[in-house]
């Protein structure tokens, strides 16, 4: 496997290129450009996990290793998606709650809508799932993704 670098591939299933910063071996940011990059390379075991999670597997992408940099804050409302289920959406406040804070609070409120928007490993960290606050994943994809998922 190669540890370092930018891959990319084009995924018929929801009609756009996934881009992955990689560094030591882990994922650390998730783009989604109209081209795949000339300096991109398009082998790597990460983008076959986001395949066979397109393909189907809601599990595929779980098991990739991810390197999350974010503020401590933002930290536990990112994690906190991984307890959502494929198929399965939450709201801003309800994940607020699993993150640990208050959905009540308008700081808390914020802070997960940050998270959300500058969530650097959408798909890995399904944003897609929030169905009243904008992530990282672009809205077409983001339908795309709760399609393929209500429909495995």
């Amino acid at each position: 496997m190669t540890t370092a670098g930018i891959f990319a591939r084009r995924f018929d299933a929801i009609d756009t290129v996934v881009q992955l910063g990689v560094a030591s071996g882990r994922a650390i940011n998730v783009s989604f450009p109209e081209d795949i990059p000339e300096d991109a390379e398009t082998d790597h075991e990460l983008l076959d996990a986001v395949e066979a999670f397109l393909d189907g597997d809601p599990t595929a992408v779980n098991e990739a290793e991810i390197g999350l940099t974010v503020p401590t804050d933002q930290r536990a409302v990112l994690e906190a998606l991984d307890s959502v289920s494929p198929g399965s959406t939450v709201t801003v406040s309800g994940l607020a709650r699993i993150a640990g804070l208050d959905p009540s609070d308008e700081g808390d409120i914020a802070t997960v809508r940050d998270a959300l928007r500058n969530n650097p490993l959408p798909i890995f960290l399904p944003d897609h799932r929030v169905r009243d606050g904008q992530g990282a994943t672009p809205p077409q994809v983001a339908a795309a993704l709760r399609r393929l998922e209500n429909d495995s």
